[in-house]
């Protein structure tokens, strides 16, 4: 047990490291294959991108999920959009003011708040399971459908920035699309590898430390999982892409509230418990986090750089009332 338990920031790290390298294959190979197929550039940027940064997300919860460690899979998605929206926005937008889109403010953001209350009275009753976690993935398909038709009436210039970015149509050769289709692959696979590691060493310590799997599924585990959206958003930050830096992160919390807790609770053979903490304290944070953009998105459609000293102060305070009540 000693050496498992000295084993556990060993796996946790290389957990960490396996998810970021996989996400960023399945990304790479992803955006290939729809690309080779004439998906829409657009498409392509708000789905296969934004969404693949959660793969770490969806990989962890599923794995959590059919492992019985459902207090984990619970944690990590209320922490993965706390993470995303006050720290990764807020360290983003310190490093230069982020523009806020239209879109984001008419649609994705209500849409984002819409599914955070959803998914708090889902768990009003105590327990998530398979019929709400049905409802949360279909919400996720019909989001899906509805940008690849607005998609369809997007204008040349949006087309021409995610060409720019993306690339444009690779031709239909076997050679390439088996490449892709191998680079997606090893994706997969190393997201699954570096899942099962992290969820084990997380575990380890939780039992070490006498602290709850939700708090460890809060922090930890929230935190490693939420890094590609986090390199992601300040990398587009610093080369001045600001209007990515903002959608990733509202295109990922999505995400995770329909996909990732929806495919959770259907994994779960008895559901998601969800306790008095989590009902009364986390989800609301979450909620809170989510409302909160809409006045900061709406004023100069811009994150000011006080605004994001803001969020960070409010992910800092959050993190302090867990270590606190732990």
């Amino acid at each position: 047990m000693t050496d498992l338990i000295h084993s556990a920031p060993v796996l946790i790290v290389a957990g960490f490291i396996l998810l970021v390298f996989g996400a960023e294959a399945l990304v790479r190979g992803a955006s290939k294959l729809a690309a080779a197929f004439g998906i829409s550039p657009l498409v392509i940027g708000l789905t296969v991108v934004a969404f693949g940064t959660s793969a770490p997300e969806m990989a962890v919860t599923a794995i959590s999920s059919l492992s019985g460690q459902t207090s984990i899979a619970l944690g990590n998605v209320i922490g993965s959009n706390i993470f995303n929206i006050l720290l990764i926005l807020g360290l983003s937008s310190l490093v230069a003011p982020l523009t806020v889109s239209m879109q984001l403010i008419r649609l994705d953001v209500p849409l984002m708040i819409g599914a955070s209350v959803l998914v708090y009275l889902f768990a009003l009753n105590g327990i998530i399971g398979r019929p709400e976690g049905l409802i949360l993935f279909a919400g996720i398909i019909a989001y899906t459908i509805f940008l690849i038709r607005q998609s369809r009436r997007e204008n040349k210039a949006v087309r021409a920035e995610y060409e720019k970015k993306y690339g444009e149509k690779e031709p239909l050769l076997v050679k390439v699309l088996l490449k892709d289709a191998a680079l997606l692959l090893a994706g997969l696979g190393l997201l699954v590898l570096g899942s099962n590691w992290l969820v084990d060493g997380a575990v380890m310590i939780a039992q070490k430390l006498g602290v709850s799997e939700l708090i460890i599924g809060l922090t930890i585990v929230a935190a490693g999982t939420s890094l590609p959206e986090l390199a992601t958003s300040v990398v587009a930050s610093i080369r001045g892409e600001r209007d990515i830096a903002v959608g990733n992160v509202v295109g990922s919390c999505l995400f995770n509230l329909l996909a990732v807790m929806g495919l959770a609770g259907m994994l779960s053979p008895n559901g998601i418990p969800v306790s008095p903490q989590t009902l009364h304290a986390d989800l609301p944070v979450m909620i809170l986090t989510a409302v909160i953009c809409l006045p900061i998105f709406f004023t100069g459609k811009r994150i000011s750089r006080r605004e994001g000293a803001l969020l960070l102060s409010g992910y800092i305070a959050y993190m302090a009332y867990l270590i606190l009540t732990a």
